[in-house]
């Protein structure tokens, strides 16, 4: 037989990092035997980082089309940013000084923004979108248990935050609508019952989503009420006076324990003589003392997000590294802004006296207040609609490490979900106070910037574990 009339190869099978293949349309020649073709890679060169030469079909890290839109994908990554952190940060704004808070909050910011253009790079260049794999590229298995393990402790310790708001929280507001000055022992004012409720009624049909995007609209309306709360917060810094009147054990004003005369009365609030208030109602720019060591955990705790943005890149219509640098950096700067807010109008209406847990400060000053009630109701909303965006990338963590390469179980998925609740609420009905677990959580399990891109651009060169 002629070699020109021998069957030609129509097609080739190229490997890519992901798991797929792409398909080469271009006929090779046969003759006799010989292919007239180049050199095949070997097996080992196939495994390292390489990138995306001009010749090759761009590899993509989805293995369906994704159909959230950007805005939803930008609520969703603010959710799951904004949370209980947003509470503490007054109190750190007063054991800091207003310079030295918000030079530390930009530092942070800039460093999370940073982490997550290293992270979708690193991702963009090996066509994976799970940090455990990640993991497993640059340090294989115990880069992978290591990358899976600091997701799932420092997102229970997140949702553990939130729930702890909820636990306390809970019984005050409906201690307040039935106008009891007093806490009863009835279970519907007990928290560590009123959680377990919650997050069973809650927190597991949202967390049973088969997908992160359905979760869009919750998110949309949990941001709302922050943006409530902010409202509030500043509002209230022109209604309550300073310093605050010291209260008897009912909740009203004890005058009598006041320092100097208190014959001034402003919006209905007993106010100190001048001479005194200014001792107390004075801010500082720069402080350092013996709590300021809880200030860098707390941010860092406030704005981490990052084991959400592969899981809301993954789902993102259209996706590409430059719409997920935007809709991460929109979703920083919006909380950025709304983080210092919050935090210089609650230490400006408090000072020195304000407290780990901001809305504690505002009981303090009226414990029936309605506009401090809706207040808390919609934090309440807005950590509880949070829990299940965090809980997502947990359950994709433990799926990783214990069940990779099995097919989507509704059963495996609904037990996974099930374990963590049950964990984070024994965590919540034990954790002594909401400012243990941010400085804990958020300083042991803060997810740090990714290794350097350099590791995937040198294929040649040997692995090592420096950075």
């Amino acid at each position: 037989m002629d070699p020109a009339e021998i069957p030609i190869q129509t097609e080739l099978v190229e490997l890519v990092p992901n798991g797929k293949y792409a398909v080469n349309a271009s006929a090779i020649p046969l003759v006799g035997n010989t292919r007239f073709e180049e050199p095949q890679p070997t097996v080992a060169e196939m495994e390292e980082f390489l990138p995306q030469g001009p010749d090759k079909k761009q590899t993509h890290f989805t293995d369906f089309e994704g159909k959230t839109s950007f805005g939803m994908s930008v609520f969703n990554l603010s959710n799951a940013i904004m949370g209980s952190g947003i509470l503490g940060l007054a109190y750190a704004m007063a054991n800091t000084g207003i310079l030295l808070f918000l030079f530390l909050l930009t530092t942070v910011a800039l460093l999370s923004s940073y982490s997550i253009h290293l992270l979708l790079k690193s991702s963009g260049i090996v066509g994976i979108r799970a940090y455990e794999q990640l993991g497993y590229r640059a340090f294989g298995t115990p880069g992978k248990l290591a990358a899976a393990i600091a997701i799932t402790l420092q997102n229970i310790g997140a949702m553990s935050s939130y729930l702890y708001i909820v636990k306390s929280e809970v019984p005050l507001v409906i201690q307040t609508f039935l106008n009891l000055e007093e806490k009863s022992t009835d279970w519907y004012l007990n928290g560590n019952y009123l959680v377990i409720l919650i997050s069973l009624t809650i927190i597991l049909p949202l967390a049973l989503m088969k997908q992160l995007g359905y979760l869009g609209y919750t998110s949309g309306f949990s941001l709302s009420c922050m943006v409530f709360f902010l409202i509030s917060v500043i509002y209230k810094k022109f209604q309550i006076p300073c310093p605050l009147p010291e209260q008897d054990s009912n909740g009203t004003s004890n005058l009598s324990d006041a320092q100097g005369s208190t014959s001034d009365y402003q919006n209905g609030y007993p106010v100190l003589q001048p001479a005194a208030a200014a001792a107390a109602c004075s801010a500082s720019l720069f402080t350092l003392n013996s709590q300021t060591a809880y200030t860098i955990p707390i941010m860092a705790f406030a704005f981490v997000c990052h084991p959400e943005v592969l899981p809301i890149y993954t789902e993102l219509k259209d996706p590409s590294k430059k719409k997920m640098q935007g809709i991460s950096n929109i979703s920083i700067a919006v909380m950025y802004v709304m983080y210092f807010l919050a935090a210089l109008f609650g230490y400006l209406t408090f000072y020195g006296q304000v407290e780990s847990e901001l809305l504690h400060t505002y009981s303090y000053v009226d414990p029936f207040d309605v506009l401090i009630l809706c207040v808390r109701v919609a934090v309440l909303i807005a950590v509880t609609l949070t829990v299940p965006i965090v809980l997502f990338p947990v359950r994709r963590a433990i799926q990783q490490m214990l069940f990779q390469g099995k097919d989507f179980s509704w059963v495996r998925h609904t037990a996974i979900a099930v374990v963590l609740l049950i964990t984070i609420n024994l965590l919540v009905i034990f954790a002594p106070s909401i400012l243990g677990i941010f400085g804990l959580i958020g300083e042991s399990w803060h997810v740090l910037p990714e290794p350097p891109p350099r590791r995937c651009r040198e294929p040649s060169a040997p692995r090592t574990s420096t950075l």
